[in-house]
């Protein structure tokens, strides 16, 4: 099979094609390599390309007996900077991690590879998943729809490569809107899973509970796919439809104090209600709430955060908005402003809200994504504020630990892709999938692609290929 017939196709084709021997694994890891290498230069989703690695796995994976019963076999997979990769170096965005190689793979990594995945790279983040844009010194991510966009944050370089068609599948986490914000910036689908889906072992303490591993993919089908292998829930991968007509909220409401909404992604909101309301859903103009006080606690937590992953660190070799950060989240730390109790009651406020609603539509984002470049070298401030003014939307269904997820649908007038993201309550992740794929099948979600790029010359600069 040629080589541009296997790079674009989903986990799920490629998949069969490798488990019924009509195409190797290691001619499918060669063709993504070779796009990887061909487009990162001006793409910057990866911080190392596993050419080799992947090849190894690849030739290991191709003589297997068992090729018939891998559910995602010969697949390449991106992993996100922030998970350790047995023999690779994790440095989260930064240079105060030390260039030191991890003894074994973390579990979610385990198990993408023990279902026949192969790990091709490991994308860009910003310095320890802090920010909703993915630029560090190892270089900057981008959306594939407009190299001058970011592609999101924290896992900006996994969305990029996926919705670049480089991966069909990446790994990503989502602390406060991770996955989810990328998702919308590269115009493809992303899904937090609710708390304790998937294994997690994020940091110290996985930003007091709030942060998930996910998946990141082009289609909800695929997605399903890798979550079911993620929570090791083959019950997860196949996606019915609603059993029953649900009763379905829709906001456009934005959860941050004096943040407006882009009129477009209003409209893409209320278009998504409509497509499910004729597919003979009740579907109603509700608005979620978002109490002052608990907003605070939740800037609080993205605050704190951090601060146990940074204690060992030389902070001499952080960025000074990263500085900034750490410092107020230790302040916050301080003056008590991390309470268990304040996720407890704003779990049960939200859970009233879902007692009544099955599941909640809002924006992905507030406004089209910002700039790629600069955000690592401006002020905490600058960061800060460019960041709530364009996604808003996604941080509080982390303090709930909610399922939820962002699906492209339509385009902004600039270009940018329009997404919406689905909420549902706790241990309704499978109704946040069946949701986005009747709205995948009812628009043109899923046939969105970015404009081709031009290839730049060959060569590669990255920190290091093995």
């Amino acid at each position: 099979m040629d080589a541009a017939e296997l790079v674009g196709r989903s986990a799920r084709e490629i998949a069969a094609w490798v488990r019924e021997r009509r195409v190797t694994a290691q001619e499918v890891v060669r063709a993504h390599v070779d796009r990887i290498e061909s487009q990162n230069i001006i793409l910057g989703a990866f911080r190392v390309i596993l050419r080799e690695h992947a090849f190894a796995e690849a030739r290991t994976l191709d003589r297997r007996a068992d090729l018939h019963a891998l559910p995602l076999a010969g697949v390449p997979v991106a992993i996100k900077d922030n998970v350790p990769i047995a023999g690779e170096a994790m440095r989260a965005g930064s240079m105060a991690l030390p260039d030191v190689a991890a003894e074994a793979d973390h579990e979610v990594v385990r198990r993408l590879r023990a279902a026949g995945a192969i790990v091709v790279g490991i994308t860009i983040t910003p310095e320890l998943c802090i920010w909703g844009t993915s630029d560090s010194v190892f270089g900057t991510a981008r959306s594939p729809w407009n190299l001058k966009r970011t592609a999101g944050g924290s896992s900006g370089g996994s969305a990029a490569a996926v919705g670049a068609g480089l991966v069909p599948i990446a790994h990503g986490n989502d602390g406060l809107g991770s996955i989810r914000i990328p998702a919308a910036a590269c115009g493809i689908f992303g899904m937090k899973p609710g708390s304790g889906v998937v294994p997690c072992g994020l940091g110290a303490n996985a930003w007091y509970g709030l942060a998930e591993n996910g998946p990141l993919a082009r289609d909800v089908a695929d997605a399903a796919l890798m979550l079911s292998v993620l929570a090791d829930r083959p019950d997860l991968a196949t996606v019915a439809p609603p059993a029953r007509p649900l009763r379905i909220a829709y906001s456009t409401r934005s959860p941050a104090l004096g943040v407006g909404v882009d009129p477009a992604f209003a409209r893409a909101t209320r278009e998504a209600a409509s497509m499910l309301a004729a597919r003979g859903h009740d579907v109603v103009e509700a608005d979620p709430r978002y109490p002052l006080r608990y907003a605070v606690a939740i800037m609080a937590h993205w605050f704190a955060g951090p601060v146990a992953d940074a204690e060992p660190l030389d902070a001499s070799l952080l960025e000074p908005r990263t500085r900034r950060h750490l410092q107020l989240g230790r302040l916050a730390l301080r003056l008590g402003l991390v309470r268990e109790a304040d996720r407890r009651a704003w779990q049960r406020l939200h859970s009233e809200f879902f007692a009544q609603y099955d599941a909640l539509l809002t924006p992905a984002l507030a406004a089209t994504p910002i700039a790629a470049e600069g955000w690592r070298t401006r002020s905490w401030l600058d960061n800060v504020v460019a960041n709530t003014r364009y996604a808003p939307f996604a941080a509080s269904w982390n303090f709930a630990g909610f399922p939820a997820a962002t699906l492209p649908l339509g385009f902004h007038e600039d270009g940018m892709p329009l997404s919406v993201q689905i909420v549902a309550a706790t241990g309704r992740d499978a109704r946040v999938l069946s949701i986005a794929r009747t709205l995948e099948d009812g628009g043109p979600v899923g046939q969105q692609r970015p404009p081709s790029r031009p290839d730049p010359a060959a060569g590669i600069r990255t920190e290091r290929t093995t």
